[in-house]
């Protein structure tokens, strides 16, 4: 196996790439502006970027490991807590009555392929939260015992074609992602699941670490 808990990671990944964010509205926007090549092409730059965040965070994790054993699981600990933590802020973001995508009707134009390649990359190298995300969610699957940057890279891909699927999928189904995508009660339902899903991996994670070391 070349990660460790991989179910949990794909489940975990899926769950958070469905719910809709900064990647979702990018996607809708562009795919509203451009047809649906602008939104594929700008799909494409998002999970590209993802091969950006998995580097840095392969360095940082090699670079724990170089330390010593007790820092890295120090490091995972940390992670699993923010992953409790990030569970519990989507829990209480249920009571939010406000749409955070920010998807407006334009309407369909040729646009640069080469403008989409470059807002979708930039749009997710740049964004912080997903930088964070990956420093502390990929520990949390790293097997000390082999290559940090082999695993990251591995977890991104997962991630890339999971991510393309999704944001392909709602790119052909615009006009009906559209309405989908910002409906409260769709949006409220999401945010609970994911924040659920979030703080039971993390607790998971706790107790395997507990359970562990002595």
């Amino acid at each position: 196996m070349l990660i460790l808990n991989i179910e949990a990671f794909i489940l975990a990944i899926t769950i958070l790439t469905l719910t809709p964010g900064l990647d979702t509205a990018m996607v809708i926007r562009n795919t509203s502006r451009g047809g649906l090549t602008d939104g594929v092409v700008t799909s494409f730059g998002i999970c590209s970027g993802l091969y950006v965040h998995a580097l840095f965070s392969a360095i940082g994790i090699s670079a724990v490991l170089a330390q010593s054993a007790e820092l890295f699981q120090a490091v995972k600990l940390v992670g699993a807590g923010y992953l409790i933590w990030l569970g519990i802020n989507s829990l209480l973001a249920m009571k939010n009555s406000h749409s955070s995508l920010g998807v407006n009707n334009v309407t369909a134009s040729k646009v640069d392929s080469l403008r989409s390649l470059r807002e979708g990359f930039l749009s997710n190298v740049l964004n912080p939260k997903t930088a964070v995300f990956y420093l502390a969610f990929l520990p949390q699957f790293i097997d000390p015992q082999g290559s940090a940057l082999i695993q990251s890279l591995f977890m991104a891909t997962i991630h890339f074609v999971i991510a393309m699927l999704w944001q392909c999928g709602l790119s052909s189904v615009l006009s009906r992602a559209k309405s989908l995508l910002t409906n409260e009660r769709f949006l409220k339902w999401m945010e609970g699941t994911t924040g659920a899903v979030l703080v039971f991996l993390g607790i998971k994670l706790l107790l395997e670490k507990s359970v562990v070391e002595p």
